[in-house]
């Protein structure tokens, strides 16, 4: 059983001992120092909760929903919903916060809270860090029987997300239509299967081929949207000739796209698409992290426009597009940050500029992407140890590559003329995670398998 305690929140495995899985102590414990400090924080006491459709939701939304009710909180209650749309949620409602109930793109197994600030943005680092420390201390205040929370069911969220997207003005709903686009889409049996066919018809697209959208989080495969993992929704768009295939995972804040010929569009390059569509449109600059394809960087000085990298994860790049006014972010995960509806990934959004961008490129999705710079990334791993020092690894791994470029922002990154290499423990896994990219995949791999290797000598003699 895992539990891993981080500044956005909690997530682990289901079942175990208290402490060693999430159960449902680790859950009421962790719900109740989070409304607690809402409650502290902001004196507002009314939380926004969603969840995404895995099967251990429905009873952690119970316990969360008793425990925000104990603490006398009125709870806003979206039942199956998306991380981006809760996000949209929390100012609509002028709520104190909002917890969203998925694992993202982990296995069934696993279950998360994710924490939202009154935004509707990711916690930052200090205010998780309190969260925690209140967590530990468990010195709550209970409301009396008088002063209990209420429940308010609300499903009114899904079209209230639409219509924000469908206002923005590049989103061309008509340039769609007039496509007639013929979509394939592959939901993971989670709530992508409510929100995205209902987005595609609002768009107008009259033809979508839907392949797992029941919600019962019964996922049909690991549901992380990486290339091993979409064999099936690629054999779909090419049975039935469709232009592109669309896939989220199951809490939809992650997009990627399949070409007409079933190849990968790739998800490092969605955000690529959606940036070059912006930048056509509107001057600003562009963030991404910095595990992300150099593509990104390439688009946007080709623009005339300026690119920021920041450490992993989206409340530091939300933070990096806030420092430099970027107009369009996110990350290499198929993440798509469009602080014009919101400060979040948002998969929704990202499906409704991409469909826009393609509809008026007039062109097919794979020439779409022949134009951008051709990047390879490879992405490994390596399993921690208790034993491991990871700082001291890393250390040495900096002396050995002193002569190139480094970045020790985010674990350890090292430039190199053509490519480049990103080491970073895994805010989410007990890994540290080994991202490479060239301008060939042999190179890319090629470094990637030289940095491992130096790192089992390093682990070899220490």
């Amino acid at each position: 059983m895992t539990l891993i305690k981080s500044i956005s929140g909690i997530r682990g495995t289901i079942g175990g001992k208290s402490g060693d899985g999430l159960t449902p102590i680790d859950i009421v414990k962790f719900t109740a120092a989070y409304g607690s400090w809402v409650i502290e924080r902001t004196r507002n006491k009314k939380i926004v909760l969603g969840r995404d459709a895995r099967i251990s939701g429905e009873m952690v939304n119970h316990l969360v929903i008793g425990t925000l009710q104990g603490l006398g909180i009125e709870v806003i209650d979206l039942g199956l919903s998306t991380t981006p749309t809760v996000e949209i949620a929390v100012p609509m409602e002028q709520a104190g916060g909002g917890i969203i109930l998925t694992a993202s793109h982990n296995p069934k197994q696993w279950n998360a809270l994710k924490l939202l600030n009154e935004k509707g943005e990711f916690i930052s680092d200090a205010d998780g860090k309190e969260v925690l420390e209140m967590a530990e201390s468990a010195n709550f205040a209970f409301a009396d029987v008088d002063g209990l929370g209420k429940v308010t069911a609300n499903d009114s969220y899904l079209q209230k997300h639409i219509d924000s997207i469908l206002a923005l003005p590049l989103v061309d709903v008509e340039a769609i239509k007039n496509a007639n686009f013929k979509v394939a889409i592959d939901c993971v049996n989670s709530t992508g299967g409510i929100f995205v066919p209902a987005l595609l018809k609002a768009l107008g697209v009259s033809t979508i081929y839907e392949l797992y959208c029941t919600p019962n989080g019964q996922f049909p495969h690991n549901p992380e949207p990486l290339p091993e993992n979409l064999t099936e929704i690629s054999k779909l768009v090419k049975e039935k000739k469709a232009d592109l295939g669309i896939v989220v995972d199951p809490d939809v804040d992650r997009l990627c796209f399949v070409n007409e010929d079933g190849s990968m569009f790739g998800e490092e390059y969605t955000l690529v698409a959606v940036a070059d569509y912006i930048l056509k449109n509107d001057l600003g600059n562009t963030v991404s992290n910095l595990s992300s394809t150099r593509a990104l960087r390439d688009v946007t000085e080709r623009a005339g426009s300026e690119y920021h990298a920041a450490a992993v994860g989206e409340v530091n790049v939300v933070n990096q597009m806030k420092s430099t006014n970027a107009i369009i972010g996110g990350e290499g995960n198929g993440g798509i940050i469009y602080p014009e509806l919101h400060y979040g990934r948002d998969a929704l959004v990202g499906i409704a500029l991409f469909l826009s961008h393609l509809a008026k490129a007039k062109t097919s999705i794979s020439m779409l992407k022949s134009t951008y710079p051709a990047y390879h990334i490879s992405k490994n791993k390596i399993t921690l140890t208790p034993e491991m020092d990871i700082d001291a690894l890393l250390l040495k791994v900096q002396e050995k590559y002193a002569a190139e470029k480094c970045s020790t922002i985010d674990g350890l990154k090292i430039d190199f003329a053509k490519e480049w290499v990103h080491l970073r423990r895994s805010n989410t896994e007990p890994i540290i995670r080994i991202y490479s990219e060239a301008e060939n995949e042999a190179v890319a791999e090629n470094l990637a398998n030289r940095i491992i290797s130096d790192i089992k000598e390093i682990l070899k003699i220490s």
